[in-house]
């Protein structure tokens, strides 16, 4: 290169890089005077640094109100959801050599040898946390929920090419309509005009020859939830578990299968989960896709086609935290505790703050309610809760009002927060 071309060079890019310390500058110039941080030819990335040279990892946003307090924001967001501080650190402090591959996770081979002990340490830490019976298989899958909707009909109706169905909400309506596509699905039930109870039992009109029993155990949107499992019978139950999985202990034994979409409360989005019994496997209707067929994807260890490797790996994380917390039966406590401060508050407002669910089906994981049924008064509460660094309250637009998303990982000390402000705003807003 002549000295001409390395002038005009260096005048490129001190414009392009004006404010480049002229150390950075000196290493774009001349690369061969800086030496690499790994002798191996092979790392895709260079060692990770010693702890002592690890950046800090940054916290989230904060801000400081007009008295200098700095203010920590809280996402209620109904999903994907908020996940736990320390999983989102670890992922960052992961993401470009995870555990000295010199590979990130959203670059490693699905085959490798590394990915493949995610996936099964992933499984077994579910098995762990819901003590699912050895005859289940846990599978790994894409689509999300409404995937399922048609994944479950296609794999589950060829038996008899009926199934029942349990509508309390929007997701399991949803659910309905699609498996009707591939056979006889009925409601056993007569249809709810207004979301916000569950039929009782005795009036359910369960058919003794359907393939399966289908229910949600949690709508997101209107807030009802099953405190108990139905009685089927002898029929395969299926449950949509997406909102409250691994919120509480569960007998898996009672149901033929369980999934649950992982981004509301255990990752994520990209990954769903799907515990099903090994007797319900390999009987899919000819029209299945490969990639739906429960037997296909168990026999492949979930890795028939290339899965969504950071979001397993993720929810692996998401594992390791709820058993170093204490398990699903201390997120159910939690779960109680939290939604009772909400309820309890809305209970005793003389009105002010109201829910349409009735008392017996209130869930612990989503709080609809409104404030004096009055649409200004609802966007001022946003925009004052949002101030005080409370996000996503916002209820479904579907619904209207407010929505109060408390999963595992918003704790109990964030919702001692949205309590305060519910009274501070009442008291300022009579």
């Amino acid at each position: 290169m002549t000295m001409h071309n390395m002038q005009d060079r260096t005048d490129a890019l001190s414009n392009f890089a004006g404010n480049l310390s002229q150390e950075i500058l000196q290493a774009i110039l001349n690369p061969s005077t800086c030496s690499p941080t790994s002798s191996s030819s092979n790392s895709l990335h260079p060692t990770s640094p010693s702890p002592a040279e690890q950046p800090a990892v940054p916290v989230r946003k904060r801000s400081k109100t007009k008295e200098g307090i700095i203010m920590e924001y809280i996402y209620f967001g109904p999903g994907p959801a908020k996940l736990p501080k320390e999983v989102l650190e670890q992922t960052q402090n992961e993401l470009m050599d995870l555990q000295g591959t010199h590979v990130s996770i959203m670059e490693m081979s699905h085959r490798s040898p590394e990915f493949t002990a995610i996936v099964n340490g992933t499984i077994e830490k579910a098995k762990k946390l819901l003590s699912i019976p050895d005859n289940y298989k846990v599978l790994f899958m894409q689509g999300g929920g409404t995937g399922q909707f048609a994944a479950v009909p296609l794999n589950l109706m060829s038996r008899t090419g009926k199934a029942d169905y349990i509508v309390t909400g929007s997701w399991s309506a949803k659910a309905h309509k699609e498996a009707t596509k591939y056979g006889k699905a009925t409601m056993v039930h007569d249809k709810i005009s207004k979301y916000g109870s569950i039929p009782d039992p005795s009036s359910w009109k369960l058919d003794p020859e359907a393939s399966y029993v289908y229910y949600c155990m949690n709508e997101t949107v209107e807030g009802v939830e099953f405190q108990y499992i139905p009685d089927t019978k002898g029929v395969p139950l299926v449950c949509d578990m997406s909102s409250n999985i691994f919120s509480r202990p569960i007998d898996v034994s009672k149901f033929g299968l369980i999934y649950a979409g992982a981004q509301k409360n255990i990752g994520p989005a990209g990954v769903t989960i799907v515990i099903v019994r090994d007797d319900l496997i390999g009987k899919a209707l000819p029209i299945c896709p490969t990639v739906l067929d429960y037997a296909v994807m168990a026999k492949e260890n979930s890795l028939y086609n290339t899965p969504p490797c950071f979001a397993i790996y993720t929810m692996g994380l998401v594992f390791d935290w709820i058993l170093k917390n204490g398990g699903v039966g201390e997120m159910e406590r939690r779960a109680i505790e939290k939604s009772n401060m909400i309820y309890n508050l809305i209970d005793n407002s003389n009105g002010y703050y109201s829910s349409v669910v009735h008392p017996s089906c209130r869930s612990r994981m989503n709080v609809p309610y409104r404030v004096k049924n009055d649409e200004d008064l609802e966007t001022k509460f946003l925009k004052d809760a949002k101030s005080q660094g409370l996000l996503s309250l916002k209820g479904h637009r579907s619904v209207g009002g407010i929505r109060a998303s408390i999963y595992n990982a918003v704790l109990p000390e964030h919702v001692q927060k949205l309590e305060a402000f519910m009274k501070q705003f009442l008291a300022n807003n009579p």
